[in-house]
């Protein structure tokens, strides 16, 4: 019998002039609706969130919706068909549905160029001042610096190089009543050489950060290296009138070994405390907030229930004197009529259009468009391009609001008004900016159930559906829904201002409960033209084979592995793998949790979580994430695996499988869970740990009795492997010693002593390397590479630009072109170069990590470095000036008066401690590390 329902009960018209209607509900092919007079039946099944056709249509005709267009009919339409472009086909073909999708796409994407007529231009009208004042409790800030929603004392990475520092200071940190929290900043940027493109944006941000009403005080910290350092964000707060003065703030930078720097921060913040608890909130008018209006994980209710129900408080606060901040440029290309009807003057008008534009030349600058924006996730809940996802975007702009001024990316809100800021579509980055310029609420508008949060700002998260609300109901603040079922939004507005206020008073957001949060800034840029850009695309892809390096004598190393299917391994470690960033924090948690309270089916030595900021908000850049995410996943030391999706970005779990698949791995091999889809945090925790439970009882389950020198070893349950555990071991030994001290240290039963032919092994030097040291690495590497190793060195500055090193191990000492891409995993053993993307270590190690090396041996020339979280960094130097200040943090200097054999000797010995588990570098055993993917020569935010 087929279904048979009223219009209204199943679908929705954002405009009544719309030619097209988005359905509610799913409705099965062969539904009848009844509209009006008439009825018509659907030939297809149509999702939730997607449109069918409500009256005929013409070939050539607009598609509308919001009265705007989003596309062209390339055929006549009859009412009830399926409205689908060819992006929208494929997106649904590369899921796991369930229903024949039609044969062919039914309309062309259009996004109209909009043009101001300044000739008949009038000027906006903002909304009228409201009659009575609401107020929060707030903290009154001096120097202009506004009122504070939250109290917080914020450690601030000045550039990534200073991520782990910060955080262990934070974590060290406790927080007396008064005090929200010690909570560390970190973010991807600075960690390289040279100015970036991205500079100004980096500045703007960082001086917003430390001088935020809601930050009580704050400790900047570098390293005085990488793209810019302390001095210059002080420069540049300084010239522009930042009130700096008027929070208790340091410039901190990090000198001598890492323990001790942590001790000398941390009492600079011990000394702050009392100060900040004594702050007082005290009422505020509403007129003091500043709102950043934010969606992601949007849908296509996102623009009628979610995105209007923002715009409706922002109108509020905005006739109370406040401010509100919609960002997100690329995610208004297409509404451009609807933004400018109310807008303050001609020059305001011209000053967004130049925005659009621009963001138009920077997307095409690295060979894509703009209107590209749209996740998969985006596609799968009905938003089929730009336009449909702008034109539902801008109705965080309420119609009787006027914009009020355009500012750059993380510029400071000054008067009050409603602002538009420069921004992408990332949503951590563009809420990065909005903080930044000075919001101390955010709203963030959601469809798909985004649960991300701002670490000293609350977020106050909106779910555009009842179904949706329900399934996550632990994750958001706000059933935005209620409108489609039928709640006036006065209604529905006027109480989520009242809890907007009483958050901005102290009551904790659901996001704030659930204990994560993360910050990402509009990240790098690699091109600011066109020009060479085919040659980019055409650079050849390195065909991973070996290179041929001159002959050596074999080492006599040995050292002990754990058995696996493919070989041996020097670890065995359970992995959750976010497939984007917005999962990555949930990730953290599960794994934290899991390491701190082994439970008694583990069979690993650690649980690990892998935490990036990539596979949504970017263009360019899928495929080199997905490839460094499979070459981890097929890392001899990773024992299970679970991948976990947040649910709606561009690499979500679908995705992902079709590309191990094409590398070669068996998903079937690896757990899979979700955060949207699996119920919200509690849930995906308690699924995560079933499935790696399963798996270890499987892998028990195929051990024969006695068995363990084969892929079912005994399991690795002694936890003395891994970073950041309970059970650091003694201190290491004092530069002046000639070998590590390794009694202490091993990573389980089932380990089998072996020979170097099983060893991986990167080498890598930052900063100046003296050629005689240079040497001794070559020396090391082809001895490795006689023995049967694969070397793997990142090409770029370092080792492969060292003359001593050079000579050492090519014929003839030049340098061969790489023959690993970024990531890649090394099939053939031997001598290899990995093609790196930029010059900051943390993304070196992130790819060397995909390589499948074991471990990762380092010169250090300046500073200490950040290690990988899965795989140990071990760090030595020959610079006695180094030694003096970092030998606390170094696993070995190599003395002056050694020559090459006596250096080749101790690294040997090292590298053979650090493969058995038998010695942990000292910095990696901290917990000292970072995780960062690259993008790329032509990846960027979107």
């Amino acid at each position: 019998m087929q279904d048979r329902f009223e219009f209204g009960h199943v679908a929705r018209v954002p405009a009544p002039q719309d030619n097209v209607a988005i359905a509610t509900r799913r409705l099965e092919a062969g539904t009848v609706v009844t509209d009006g007079d008439g009825e018509f039946h659907l030939p297809h099944t149509i999702l939730e969130g997607h449109r069918f056709v409500r009256e005929p249509v013409a070939a050539g005709t607009r598609l509308t919706s919001w009265g705007l267009p989003f596309g062209i009919a390339s055929r006549a339409l009859g009412p009830g068909e399926y409205v689908c472009n060819a992006k929208i086909l494929s997106a649904l073909a590369a899921r796991d549905i369930d229903f024949e999708l039609p044969a062919a796409a039914n309309f062309t994407d259009t996004v109209e160029i909009y043009r101001l007529d300044e000739a008949s231009f009038t000027p906006g009208r903002q909304v009228d001042p409201a009659d009575s004042g609401a107020t929060f409790d707030g903290f009154r800030r001096p120097g202009g610096r506004g009122v504070g929603t939250r109290n917080f004392v914020v450690v601030l990475a000045t550039t990534s190089r200073t991520n782990g520092f910060v955080r262990r200071v934070a974590e060290k940190a406790a927080a007396p009543a008064g005090v929200d929290g010690v909570v560390a900043v970190t973010h991807t940027e600075g960690g390289g050489t040279g100015r970036p493109n991205n500079l100004d944006h980096l500045l703007r941000v960082l001086a917003g950060f430390m001088v935020h009403p809601n930050v009580g005080a704050v400790l900047a910290a570098d390293e005085g290296t990488g793209a810019y350092t302390n001095d210059d964000v002080r420069r540049f707060m300084e010239h522009r009138n930042y009130p700096l003065d008027h929070v208790p703030h340091a410039f901190f930078r990090i000198e001598r070994g890492h323990d001790e720097e942590v001790a000398r921060a941390s009492a600079l913040i011990d000394a702050w405390l009392p100060e900040v608890a004594g702050a007082r909130r005290t009422p505020e008018p509403a007129g003091a907030l500043r709102l950043a209006l934010q969606c992601g994980g949007s849908d296509a209710f996102s623009g009628v229930s979610g995105n209007a129900l923002a715009g409706w408080v922002a109108k509020e606060v905005i006739r109370h004197g406040g401010s509100a901040n919609l960002a997100e440029t690329d995610e208004l290309i297409g509404a451009e009529p609807y933004v400018l009807e109310n807008v303050r003057d001609a020059a305001t008008a011209r000053r967004f259009l130049e925005k659009i534009e621009s963001f138009k030349r920077y997307a095409a600058n690295h060979g894509t468009t703009a209107e590209g924006n749209p996740s998969g996730g985006n596609n799968f809940r009905g938003l089929y391009n730009i336009a449909l996802k702008s034109l539902g975007a801008a109705r965080k702009k309420d119609p009787e609001v006027r914009l009020d001024y355009v500012i750059d990316y993380g510029q400071p809100m000054r008067p009050p008004g409603y602002y538009f800021m420069d921004s992408p579509g990332n949503d951590l980055e563009s809420i990065a900016g909005q903080v930044a310029a000075g919001s101390n609420l955010i709203l963030f508008i959601t469809g798909n159930g985004s649960i991300t949060n701002f670490p000293f700002v609350p977020t106050l998260k909106f779910v555009t559906t009842t179904g949706r609300f329900e399934l996550l109901a632990q994750e958001m603040d706000v059933n935005a829904g209620r409108y489609n079922d039928g709640m006036e939004m006065n209604a529905l507005g006027a109480e989520t201002f009242e809890l907007a206020l009483d958050i901005a008073s102290g009551q904790r957001s659901k996001g704030e409960l659930a204990g994560h949060a993360q910050v990402s800034v509009w990240r790098d840029w690699p091109r600011t033209g066109t020009e060479g850009l085919d040659a980019v695309r055409r650079r050849p892809v390195p065909n991973g084979r070996p290179i041929t390096v001159r002959d050596a004598a074999s080492f006599d190393l040995e050292f002990d592995g754990v058995p696996t299917g493919s070989g041996f391994a020097s670890d065995q470690v359970a992995l959750v793998m976010p497939t984007s960033l917005c999962s990555g924090q949930v990730a953290r948690l599960i794994a934290e949790d899991l390491d701190a309270n082994p439970p008694p089916w583990s069979d690993v030595s650690r649980f690990v979580a892998l935490v990036h900021t990539e596979g949504c908000g970017s263009n360019n850049a899928a495929e080199l994430f997905l490839d460094t995410l499979a070459g981890h996943l097929a890392h001899r030391c990773v024992r299970h695996a679970v991948l976990l999706e947040h649910g709606c970005e561009q690499t979500h779990n679908d995705a992902v499988r079709r590309h191990l698949t094409a590398r070669g791995l068996v998903p079937d091999r690896f757990g899979w869970a979700s955060v949207q889809m699996d119920g919200g945090i509690a849930s995906v925790r308690a699924k995560v740990a079933r499935q790696l439970e399963s798996m270890a009882a499987d892998r028990a389950s195929r051990t024969p009795a006695g068995r363990s020198a084969d892929a079912d070893s005994d399991v690795v349950r002694p936890r003395t492997c891994g970073p950041g555990s309970a059970r650091v071991g003694p201190t290491s030994p004092p530069p002046s010693q000639t070998a590590p001290e390794t009694a202490r240290f091993r990573g389980g039963a089932g380990r089998t002593t072996i020979g170097a032919d099983q060893l991986r092994l990167s080498l890598v030097s930052d900063g100046p390397l003296p050629d005689s040291t240079g040497k001794a690495f070559g020396r090391l590497a082809i001895g490795l590479v006689a023995s049967g190793a694969t070397v793997v060195v990142p090409n770029g500055a370092g080792l492969v630009d060292n003359q001593g090193f050079c000579t050492a191990v090519f014929p003839g000492g030049t340098v061969p072109d790489a023959s690993l891409a970024f990531g890649h995993p090394a099939s053939e053993d031997g001598f290899h170069i990995m093609e790196t993307q930029s010059a900051n270590p943390a993304e070196t190690f992130t790819g060397l990590g995909g390589t499948g090396v074991d471990l990762m041996l380092c010169h250090i020339g300046r500073n200490p470095l950040q290690g990988h979280p899965m795989l140990p960094l071990v760090q030595v130097t020959a610079d006695p000036m180094v030694a003096e200040r970092y030998g606390s943090d170094l696993d070995r200097v190599l003395a002056p008066e050694w020559g090459t054999p006596e250096c080749v000797t101790a690294l040997v010995t090292l590298v053979a401690d650090v493969a058995s588990c038998r010695y942990r570098p000292k910095l990696w055993a901290r917990g000292v590390t970072e995780f960062q993917l690259a993008r790329g020569r032509l990846g960027l935010s979107m």
